[in-house]
């Protein structure tokens, strides 16, 4: 298959993960795409394949040089979002794309359009794979699997290209945050790795939020509302007061850059009892550290003005900023800086407002910065990757195999 024909049929595994399951993977999907993989990378004669009960599929193509060289790795992950439904996708290819709207579904007026989605300017001329405006895509992260397996493929095809030992890497359940929970490094026998899990060419990115959950549970006095003076106590109401205690404007929609946030990301109750859940994120780890204490304080003074045991919180690190992991392993991000250069891509070097497996995997003792996949607008109907753009990402790929033989 092309990289092309490998990604489209990649795509066709509804394979959305779930907060809700509870198992690894949290779905069958995922297990049902890598068992698919696994018998291609055998098809294709790699070694040390393994496929473990949790979904997590690791595959060898052996150094074809005597050279001591460091073994690396190659990581994408195989779950979709659970913000929208990857079943029955329905992929098109926009060739020699004109510069104007697409039209996703006429039935439902849905238009991929650059008015919206400036970003599809700057990929006028090139062949752009769309949905059909009813699921989204999966280029995240399909796109990188598909690059992966193609850059394995060329390596074989072309002998004299030298290259050391190189390791691939699938998991299940990144979208969901557990990605890298039950990823056997030891295992997997790296120095270091790279995700192929970024957006638009030239993404290179090795700092991430730190992050950090946090539920607030507010407990109230229901009462009759006709007799409720000096006795009801409603946690509705309290909660909301929680909320207008945190900072207005430090919130995703109001920060960009280095800049982080406190996300309220769901809210839910009566009056007897409510809930509120936050997201906390900040790049800075000591301004990350403040920020979990300001929460603190915020229920401290809950309940001081409404009573003890009015506001119970439970906070939860989710995971860390990887620069702390990959400053003293800087020539990992020298060899892939260096890498897109020689293959004509521009590197952007650029923090990520979120988080990746990457990040977790550092901190377990593979330092794995982040490369781009090619896609755009994941998690939606409006997501597509540019053909070229995957064709750079491969290239990157071989380039850093071929780099890492040659010091």
């Amino acid at each position: 298959m092309t990289l092309v024909e490998r990604f489209l049929k990649y795509v066709s595994f509804d394979t959305q993960s779930s907060e809700e399951s509870g198992v690894t993977p949290s779905t069958p999907g995922q297990m049902a795409f890598a068992e698919f993989l696994k018998e291609e990378l055998e098809s294709l004669g790699l070694e040390e394949i393994s496929l473990d009960e949790h979904g997590y599929l690791f595959a060898t193509l052996p150094a074809n040089t005597e050279k001591p060289l460091p073994a690396v790795g190659f990581i994408a992950h195989m779950d979709t979002s659970p913000d929208m439904s990857g079943k029955d996708v329905t992929p098109r290819i926009v060739e020699n794309y004109d510069g104007k709207d697409i039209v996703l579904c006429a039935e439902e007026n849905i238009v991929l359009s650059p008015s919206q989605f400036p970003e599809l300017l700057d990929h006028k001329g090139e062949d752009l794979i769309v949905t059909n405006g009813k699921t989204l895509l999966g280029a995240d992260d399909k796109a990188g699997i598909a690059e992966i397996v193609s850059a394995v493929v060329y390596l074989q095809e072309h002998p004299e290209i030298k290259h050391g030992k190189i390791r691939i890497g699938f998991n299940p359940d990144e979208e969901i945050g557990l990605g890298a929970h039950k990823f056997d490094v030891r295992q997997f026998g790296c120095e270091w790795a790279y995700t192929m899990d970024g957006g638009e060419v030239g993404e290179l990115e090795f700092e991430n939020f730190n992050a950090a959950s946090a539920k607030i549970t507010f407990k109230g006095r229901n009462v009759h509302p006709g007799y409720a003076k000096n006795k009801m106590v409603n946690s509705v109401r309290v909660a909301n007061r929680f909320i207008t205690l945190l900072p207005a404007h430090e919130t995703p929609e109001h920060t960009e850059g280095y800049e982080g946030f406190f996300h309220l990301i769901g809210i839910g109750g009566d009056v007897e009892q409510t809930t509120v859940s936050y997201i906390i994120r900040d790049h800075d780890r000591t301004h990350f550290e403040d920020r979990k204490k300001q929460m603190e304080r915020w229920v401290a003074f809950i309940n001081g003005e409404y009573g003890e045991g009015t506001a119970t919180l439970e906070l939860h690190d989710q995971y860390y900023n990887m620069r702390e992991q990959i400053e003293p392993v800087m020539h990992v991000i020298d060899v892939a800086f260096a890498a897109m250069k020689a293959v004509g891509v521009d590197p952007r070097v650029k923090a990520i407002r979120g988080g990746t497996d990457g990040a977790q995997l550092s901190f377990k003792g593979l330092p794995c910065p982040n490369i781009f996949a090619g896609g755009l607008n994941f998690h939606g109907r409006y997501e597509f990757v540019p053909v070229q753009s995957m064709e750079k990402a491969m290239n990157v790929i071989v380039k850093i195999a071929e780099l890492i033989a040659a010091k």
